[in-house]
C-alpha cells in the first residue's frame, strides 16, 4: 500500500518486481534477470518494489545460505551503486528486517518502520474499509479492543469481509458483531500461522 500510495504521489507506474519468476536454479541465471531489471529502471523510470525481500537480501553469513544467492545479493549491490540516468525509485518490502544482510542499510536512502496500528488508527483502517456502507451504532471501543495485535492489512481485511457478509445478505448496515466476528477470525488466521503462540480474541 506504501508502494502504490508513493507511486500515486510521484505519478509514476508502479512495477513489483515478482521473486518466483526472478529466482532460478541455474547458476548465475538470477542474477542476469536481475541486471534486467535494473536496466528497466533507467530505460523506465517508475518506482520499482521488491516484496518479501528477505528472500534476495538475507544475511551472507547465515549458515544456512546457498552460494548462489550470496552472488545474487552482491550483484544486487553492486547494480545499486550504479549511477542511474533516471530518476526511478526502488523499495524492498520485508516482515523481517533482522534476516537482512547489513551491506544492504547503506544502499537505501530511508528505512520506513511500520509498527502496529495505534487505537484512533484502527479505527481509523476499519471506518476508511467499511465505505460506502452504513455503520451507525458500531461499538467502537469493543472494536478496537478486539483488533489489538492486529496489522493494518488484517484490519482491513477484516472490514472487507464484514462488508461482504452484510451484503451477501442483502443489507447495507454493518454491526459490532459482524466487525467483532471477522476480526476474531484474523486473529485465529494468525494464531494457526504462528504455531499458537497468540492469544485468539
Amino acid at each position: 500500500m506504501t508502494a502504490e500510495a508513493l507511486a500515486g504521489e510521484l505519478r509514476l507506474p508502479l512495477l513489483v518486481v515478482r521473486l518466483e519468476a526472478l529466482l532460478t536454479r541455474y547458476m548465475g541465471e538470477t542474477s542476469a534477470k536481475l541486471r534486467l531489471v535494473f536496466d528497466e529502471t533507467i530505460r523506465r523510470r517508475g518506482v520499482y518494489l521488491f516484496d518479501e525481500f528477505d528472500a534476495v537480501g538475507g544475511r551472507r553469513t547465515a549458515t544456512n545460505d546457498v552460494g548462489e544467492m550470496r552472488r545474487v545479493l552482491n550483484s544486487f549491490l553492486q547494480f545499486m551503486e550504479e549511477p542511474a540516468s533516471t530518476d526511478s525509485v526502488i523499495l524492498a518490502a520485508t516482515n523481517h528486517p533482522e534476516l537482512l544482510d547489513p551491506a544492504l542499510q547503506r544502499r537505501f536512502d530511508e528505512v520506513l518502520r511500520f509498527d502496529m496500528p495505534s487505537p484512533g488508527e484502527i479505527c481509523e483502517v476499519i471506518r476508511n474499509h467499511l465505505r460506502p456502507m452504513k455503520c451507525p451504532r458500531i461499538a467502537w471501543k469493543r472494536v478496537v479492543e478486539a483488533g489489538q495485535g492486529l496489522s493494518q492489512a488484517e484490519l482491513a481485511r477484516a472490514a472487507d469481509e464484514a462488508a461482504k457478509s452484510v451484503l451477501l445478505s442483502e443489507s447495507d448496515t454493518v454491526r459490532t458483531d459482524d466487525l467483532l466476528r471477522q476480526i476474531a477470525a484474523r486473529h485465529e488466521m494468525r494464531n494457526v500461522f504462528s504455531g499458537g503462540q497468540d492469544t485468539v480474541r
